[in-house]
């Protein structure tokens, strides 16, 4: 059996990565995780035109994964007034994404630990 190369296996940890934050989250239902493989099937393109990019992917794949069918997620946890707001992604692109809320300027967990 052949061994992922390193452009699949940035993939599968972001997808990984992506998931646990669902489950985290109690959304990682059947039609949630299939809007995940379709963001990761997504960037498969993105980062086989540019390798360099694949430190990126999960931030990548965490951003788009629900945005289109779902909308903005993960819920804020830190701010208890005012309107519901989604968590960003920090760096939007870049290696070692954060979850942060914007409104306070924290960062509340790195994308896969979200508890």
């Amino acid at each position: 059996m052949t061994e992922p190369g390193p452009l699949e296996q940035a993939l599968h940890a972001a997808r990984a990565l992506v998931l646990a934050d669902l489950t985290a989250r109690d959304v990682a239902e059947a039609e949630i995780v299939s809007l995940v493989e379709d963001a990761v099937a997504g960037r498969r393109w993105w980062v086989e035109q540019w390798p360099e990019g694949a430190g990126y992917v999960a931030g990548l794949v965490a951003q788009d994964a629900l945005l289109e069918r779902y909308g903005r997620w993960p819920l804020c946890p830190v701010c208890d007034a005012g309107d519901p707001h989604a968590l960003d992604v920090e760096p939007e692109l870049g290696p070692d994404p954060h979850w942060v809320c914007g409104r306070a300027g924290v960062v509340v967990a790195p994308v896969g630990g979200l508890a």
